[in-house]
């Protein structure tokens, strides 16, 4: 994660509700957060209506072996006449899944981090924020790795190591916005009626803080398609399910005869990430008074 976007994450942190709506939509209003929403949305819809819109099973063998792109086969077939288009959309489905449990996960750590460490401070704040530093400097491709090694693939794991290991920007960001809510008066209110710091936590400050934390969540999102992406094309996916990256590794065998392999999963992968990214980048810079 840039600084760029972490020093914009704190800046959200510390701007007004109804200003951060404005904000929001002038982000959306930009070449790059129109092109960012409308793919993101795209995507989200093809992952979750992949039943019906894949036309065979994504296993199922239904035509001539790598036949290319026809009305029939739009995105053609490959060497054991498997449709690619149903494939590349069952693999938009699978990135769908991994993404959001992690990115559930990364919300669930990273605030419960940065609620603790924000609200009571002194050694609790120090003990978690170099947590959160050594937390932040791990290789997480290269942990997936050596969990995928030692357990097997799966998605499951994927996601847990994934997600254990994503939730430092989103921690900090929920932080420094509990360190601006904590002095306000209807947290000062709930402490004089007598409420809990566990209830102001969760019913007064918990509410406010959340918002500009998954306003960024995009960014580490696309991180972690990328990632799932590529343990996937070096065969360590899980076998029992399709992805983008398994189906652009069994296209390396036949870059030469059958282009559409490679092309069409791809695309799927840069659209994807693209579009998070350029969502990303637009509110960052919307942040940082650049648009």
């Amino acid at each position: 994660m840039s600084a760029t976007a972490e020093l914009a994450a704190v800046r959200l942190a510390a701007t007004p509700p109804g200003r951060r709506a404005r904000l929001f939509a002038r982000a959306i209003r930009t070449p790059g957060g129109l092109v960012g929403i409308v793919t993101v949305l795209a995507w989200i819809l093809v992952g979750v209506a992949a039943p019906l819109l894949a036309p065979y099973d994504p296993f199922a063998i239904e035509g001539p072996a790598l036949a290319a792109p026809s009305a029939a086969y739009p995105f053609g077939t490959d060497d054991l006449g498997r449709d690619l288009l149903s494939g590349v959309i069952w693999g938009a489905r699978t990135s769908l899944i991994v993404a959001a449990g992690v990115a559930v996960l990364v919300v669930v750590i990273g605030s419960a981090v940065g609620l603790l460490s924000g609200y009571r401070g002194g050694w609790v704040d120090d003990a978690l924020m170099r947590s959160t530093e050594a937390f932040q400097v791990l290789p997480r491709f290269f942990l997936a790795l050596v969990v995928i090694a030692f357990f097997g693939p799966g998605l499951d794991k994927l996601v847990l190591v994934l997600g254990v290991t994503s939730w430092p920007l989103l921690a900090r960001v929920v932080r420094a916005e509990v360190l601006a809510l904590r002095s306000r008066e209807f947290v000062e209110a709930a402490r004089v009626q007598g409420a809990t710091w566990n209830r102001i936590l969760l019913r007064e400050i918990l509410p406010n803080a959340l918002p500009p934390a998954i306003a960024l969540l995009g960014l580490v999102v696309a991180q972690v398609i990328l990632i799932e992406a590529s343990l996937g094309f070096l065969g360590l996916g899980d076998p029992n399910v399709t992805s983008w990256g398994a189906l652009a590794s069994e296209a390396q065998r036949f870059l030469r005869v059958a282009w559409w392999l490679s092309l069409f999963p791809g695309l799927a992968i840069l659209l994807a990430v693209l579009g998070l990214n350029l969502l990303g980048d637009a509110v960052t810079d919307a942040l940082s008074g650049r648009r």
